[in-house]
């Protein structure tokens, strides 16, 4: 039987899987640190069943590539930088969770609590929406660093789309409780999502 994971495939897989359970385990630990065990789901993980099938495919096209095209996955620069992108899209997101606090949710918020604050300190004073520029630049990273042609357009694609919905969406109800506050802070701040304003 020909072996099919190269030393560079059990290189880049075991970055990926490494990168993967980092950030699914200190989001829950960040999301029960600052909520509490007892207001935290395991959806705060941020598995949906959209997101398994996006790695699945991403797995897939990983490994008929590393059979067919070998030397697809060689190409070292491309790789190392895919995991600068995933080391720098989790620093930007753990700083944007660590900032807001209990500010920070997974779920938008469509109703104000007692302890919600307009949160424009520290990364905020640079990026409207650090968690989801962190999120899009591990996501496209992850790819990348995996050599993955199709999955990183494909994840830039859909994780772009899906933030281009959600931002103004949330933005509706940051207006509604800050009101003028939040719109000087959004013209003031980049959304932190490429062309999304």
């Amino acid at each position: 039987m020909m072996e099919v994971l190269t030393p560079t495939a059990r290189i880049q897989l075991s970055e990926m899987f490494l990168a993967v359970f980092f950030f699914h385990s200190s989001e829950y630990l960040l999301a029960t640190g600052f909520h509490g065990r007892a207001n935290v789901t395991l959806g705060s993980l941020l598995i949906s069943q959209n997101y398994l099938i996006a790695m699945i495919f991403s797995l897939v096209e990983y490994l008929t590539e590393v059979r067919l095209f070998p030397q697809l996955k060689e190409h070292w620069w491309i790789s190392i930088f895919g995991l600068v992108m995933v080391v720098v899209g989790e620093i930007v997101r753990k700083m944007a969770i660590i900032t807001a606090g209990t500010a920070f949710t997974h779920m938008i918020r469509t109703r104000p609590d007692e302890h919600h604050e307009l949160v424009t300190r520290g990364i905020y004073r640079y990026i409207r929406h650090p968690g989801y520029s962190g999120f899009f630049i591990w996501s496209v990273g992850t790819q990348i660093m995996l050599c993955n042609p199709v999955s990183s357009i494909g994840f830039a694609i859909v994780v772009w789309r899906f933030f281009y919905q959600r931002i103004p969406y949330e933005e509706y109800f940051l207006r509604r409780f800050f009101g003028l506050q939040y719109d000087a802070y959004a013209r003031r701040v980049h959304s932190g999502v490429p062309f999304v304003r």
